[in-house]
């Protein structure tokens, strides 16, 4: 019996960007470091939130926004190497859109392969940017760009 997941295909997420891998990121081992994938999620994530529109005007204009996500959770699993120079498609989806949080889940696929080389999780809570202990609801305008871009379309 086998308990661990499918690995997830390029099939299986709904919104892409690119990334690269730097020569730094390679380790002694000569993959790419675990902990780089956790950054290549960060960066997959916030270049959706700046396409979103989260941070103003396509800039990082945090003085701006009211809400701000906080990562409570994150998780990865690797499936197969990375190595610099390698090309890394960033691939989200959405697995749940909360009242005040958003759980993306994110596939990371190396050159052209089909099969992720890694896949975990990303949990955002919104909080009031000035008490960051306030939860607030998923800004509309991030809860649209999810509803429309990260979750399945809806049957029928």
């Amino acid at each position: 019996m086998n308990d661990r997941p499918r690995i997830g295909t390029r099939a299986d997420y709904r919104w892409f960007c690119t990334l690269t891998t730097r020569w730094m990121d390679n380790d002694v081992y000569g993959h790419v470091n675990n902990v780089q994938h956790y950054s290549f999620f960060d960066t997959g994530v916030a270049r959706f939130l700046l396409e979103a529109g989260m941070f103003g005007d396509n800039a990082l204009d945090l003085e701006r926004v009211t809400a701000i996500g906080l990562v409570v959770e994150t998780l990865c699993r690797y499936h197969a190497p990375l190595a610099f120079p390698d090309s890394v498609t960033c691939g989200l989806r959405c697995a749940r859109l909360g009242g005040s949080s958003v759980r993306y889940e994110i596939g990371l696929f190396r050159n052209a392969d089909d099969a992720a080389c890694a896949e975990g999780h990303f949990v955002h809570v919104y909080v009031d940017r000035q008490d960051q202990s306030c939860t607030v609801p998923v800004p509309e305008r991030l809860r649209a760009a999810v509803t429309a871009k990260l979750l399945p379309p809806a049957p029928g």
